[in-house]
């Protein structure tokens, strides 16, 4: 080698700026490498990073497809429900109206009973002049209203207490009973024992089944009974009785019977004066041609003379005022 060749080599060696330029040139490949390096980890965890945000939005969109279902779910039963609420509302509803229906035609029914109670009571005052029937018919009104409770009845109610005072503060007059014993005697009339035949004996000749007399009472009761035909006993101090033909007893018995069912009439239609003629005309006529000591005329004449006692012209009151205030009660219902 020559000293000329080996001078530039030597130079360029020797030349400060090379080794800058390389030094340079160095530096700048490792902050190459170094940038690729990490760039190749920022790649690598962008990657992961993506990769975990891909599995996150996976379990995610499987979360709310879960979720979704579970709101679809909730929204079906909810509706299921809003179904059977407004099932519930229709029937209750159709219960509440059907209960207000029940009620009003309760309250009709009520209404109905009452009015047939209070022309019950005044049929029962007017043509048979029964009190205590025609009690209780209005106690029965007045136990109807007071199962309504309702104020718009109040004065109904007021009214049939002022009639139920009224009734319940008359004389008690038994006209059922009155006309039961009446009944009674006239049932009686046919047995009763008339004066003009006598009172029916037994003759010793035919005594009674089961008594068979020995021989010397029968021999006494026939010489009795001859010794009888003998003489007669007549008393002078009361009138005979009426001799009337077999035929005739029965009119006889009819007469008076129509005598006491024409005091029955009166009775019930509160007749004083035809009540008292009737059963003393009746009194009269069992005294002349009935037995007088029979028991059983003497208790026909004590019953008649007792019921003619008895006062049955008993002035009734009208039951105007709960006529009046039931007839408001349906003037007001039928208002609109």
């Amino acid at each position: 080698m020559t000293p000329s060749s080996s001078s530039p080599t030597r130079s360029a060696w020797q030349n400060p700026w090379l080794f800058v330029a390389l030094a340079a040139l160095a530096l700048a490949g490792w902050q190459w490498l170094e940038t690729r390096q990490q760039l190749n980890n920022v790649q690598q965890e962008v990657a992961r990073r993506l990769a975990e945000s891909e599995a996150g939005n996976k379990e995610d969109r499987g979360a709310q497809k879960q979720l979704l279902a579970q709101v679809a779910d909730l929204q079906a039963k909810l509706g299921a429900l809003d179904g059977k609420l407004a099932e519930f509302q229709g029937q209750s509803e159709t219960l509440q109206s059907f209960y207000q229906e029940m009620a009003r035609s309760r309250e009709e029914a009520t209404l109905l009973e009452v009015e047939q109670a209070v022309t019950l009571a005044g049929q029962q005052l007017q043509l048979a002049g029964n009190v205590p029937v025609a009690v209780l018919a209005l106690q029965t009104a007045d136990a109807r209203l007071a199962r309504l409770d309702r104020p718009q009845y109040m004065p109904l109610r007021k009214a049939l207490a002022k009639d139920l005072a009224q009734l319940t503060g008359l004389p008690f007059v038994d006209v059922p009973g009155i006309s039961l014993r009446l009944e009674q005697v006239v049932a009686g009339i046919d047995k009763l024992p008339l004066a003009a035949y006598g009172r029916p004996v037994e003759s010793s000749e035919n005594p009674p089944a089961g008594n068979v007399l020995p021989w010397w009472q029968r021999s006494g009761g026939e010489i009795w009974q001859e010794l009888k035909g003998l003489v007669r006993i007549q008393r002078f101090d009361r009138e005979e009785p009426v001799l009337i033909a077999p035929g005739q007893s029965f009119f006889l018995r009819e007469n008076l019977k129509l005598r006491l069912l024409n005091a029955r009439l009166a009775l019930l239609s509160r007749d004083q004066w035809t009540f008292r003629n009737e059963l003393k005309v009746s009194q009269q006529w069992l005294t002349r041609h009935f037995v007088a000591d029979d028991k059983a005329v003497q208790a026909a004449q004590a019953t008649l003379r007792q019921m003619s006692a008895t006062e049955i012209n008993v002035e009734l009151p009208s039951l105007n005022q709960s006529q009046t205030a039931l007839r408001n009660v349906r003037t007001g219902k039928e208002k609109p």
